[in-house]
């Protein structure tokens, strides 16, 4: 899990909004999504590693996911929210 200290100071690497935590019901969606082979990442290429954690951005146009309890803060592997329905 994300540390609320590090969660305080990481932004969109792009927009420089806020991020924050994705809900639980979130994560779940965007890993069946992962697991069903219909999800691509902002570069275009598929997804198939499930997410920990993801953090929204503030607009709710991308999530970068968190794996290993790491943030991917890069643009290109953030997940476009417009192919979950968002």
């Amino acid at each position: 899990m994300i540390a609320q200290d590090l969660l305080e100071i990481l932004c969109c690497p792009e927009a420089k909004q806020e991020v924050a935590l994705a809900d639980a019901a979130l994560v779940e969606k965007i890993n069946a999504a992962i697991s069903a082979g219909g999800v691509k990442n902002r570069a275009g290429q598929p997804v198939a590693e499930r997410i920990e954690e993801g953090l929204l951005r503030k607009d709710g146009a991308f999530l970068y996911p968190v794996r290993d309890d790491i943030p991917v803060m890069l643009v290109d592997e953030a997940l476009p929210m417009a192919q979950f329905g968002a």
